[in-house]
């Protein structure tokens, strides 16, 4: 019974590490409730934690859940996303306020980046948002301000479902000011929360919320990050999961892109259009992706700066490239610093570029093949990919376009 479930999930003074190891030796929390004398194996803590058989607070939670339309998932439902099930902390359950969407039949992209975002990672999360969902894949995000919330606005506005993940109750509106956002995601997708209704939001609360937003996904998209930043955590986390990492380059003088940018020597892959993310997975959903163009809606007012007004563009950041051309863009085009012009190369850059194949290799084996600091050769792998003349691959590989 879910009375029990939600009992288990709020008992103090059990881990959650704890939890799920009693999990595997029992059928369900109804069975745990019921337990008498000791469980071999179990400290003093947990036996004395387990004593406490108040089942109070419980029964207001699933009051609060019958008169507000909230739904929950225990770990064991087959509707509970297969992805964060074998994550190695899962939420024992989630409360779920919208429609749950086919989790495992398309993929599952998630989003994330600064709350700080300047005018280009803003319009670039909407774009990105848009053009993942209208490739097929469903997108998962924080629901927080800046990035978050411009990816999941452009993909219900191309039409799609949109998951958030909170860090409070699915009933709470946190920020305030996405008040209507949450509304539009409740009716047009889901918002789940491992946080009981009226949860309000709190710091310790959004770590712990990351790790469902990488673990329910097959990748996670980085969108202008600095260096100290949640969406680094959460990148990180879909690092140790075992989840495809992809960054959208950023200006390299403008500090809410440093953290993103270093994410691109880490193993992660860059992303110039949301079908570069979703394509890596038309294999594993045959017939459900397919390269899409943007819907027309999102593109009503073309970027005219990669930044902030407030911070200086910088002319220099790339050798050759027509000043003019390397922000602004055609309305239709996907954004790119890139112009169409091959640009300038230093001595050290051509080198690096001759050892990389046309085939996709691994990253190390380019860098002992050049009389470099493997760290300055990465350094010049990323910038050979911002100039669009190499291509990073899953698994730390690369390869020459």
């Amino acid at each position: 019974m879910l009375i029990y479930w939600v009992w288990f999930t709020q008992l103090s003074g059990i881990t959650s590490a704890q939890k799920l190891a009693l999990l595997q030796h029992f059928h369900d929390p109804e069975e745990i409730y019921h337990i008498q004398g000791n469980i071999p194996g179990a400290t003093e803590e947990v036996l004395e934690a387990l004593e406490n058989k108040d089942l109070t607070d419980a029964r207001k939670i699933l009051n609060d859940c019958a008169h507000k339309g909230i739904g929950i998932l225990t770990l064991r439902d087959e509707s509970y996303p297969v992805k964060l099930r074998n994550t190695y902390d899962p939420p024992l359950v989630l409360y779920v306020k919208g429609t749950l969407p086919q989790w495992e039949t398309v993929p599952v992209i998630g989003i994330v980046g600064t709350r700080e975002a300047s005018s280009y990672g803003l319009h670039t999360a909407q774009r990105f948002g848009a053009q993942i969902a209208a490739c097929g894949a469903l997108v998962v995000s924080g629901g927080a301000s800046g990035i978050d919330t411009k990816a999941m606005e452009g993909a219900l506005d191309a039409g799609h479902l949109v998951v958030g993940v909170l860090g409070c109750g699915v009933d709470v509106v946190y920020p305030a000011s996405n008040r209507r956002l949450f509304a539009r995601v409740a009716e047009k997708g889901c918002l789940i929360s491992e946080y009981p209704p009226r949860t309000k939001g709190a710091p310790w609360h959004f770590p712990r919320r990351n790790r469902i937003i990488s673990g329910m996904s097959d990748g996670l998209l980085v969108i202008e990050a600095p260096q100290k930043s949640g969406a680094l955590i959460t990148a990180k986390l879909a690092m140790e999961q075992g989840r495809d990492v992809y960054v959208v380059p950023g200006n390299v003088d403008v500090d809410t892109c440093a953290g993103s940018n270093a994410l691109l020597q880490d193993r992660a892959v860059a992303a110039l259009s949301g079908w570069d993310v979703v394509k890596e997975y038309e294999a594993l959903y045959p017939g459900k992706v397919m390269k899409n163009t943007l819907p027309t809606s999102i593109e009503k007012e073309p970027l005219k700066v990669a930044q902030d007004v407030s911070v200086p563009a910088i002319s220099h950041l790339f050798d050759g490239i027509n000043q003019k051309k390397a922000i602004d863009k055609d309305e239709k085009s996907t954004y790119s610093v890139l112009d169409s012009a091959v640009p300038a190369l230093s001595e050290a850059e051509q080198a690096v570029l001759a050892r990389v194949p046309r085939q996709p290799s691994l990253v190390d084996e380019v860098i002992a093949q050049v009389d470099l600091p493997a760290g300055v050769v990465r350094s010049i792998l990323t910038k050979l990919s911002l100039k669009g003349l190499t291509v990073n691959h899953p698994g730390g590989r690369i390869s020459r376009k």
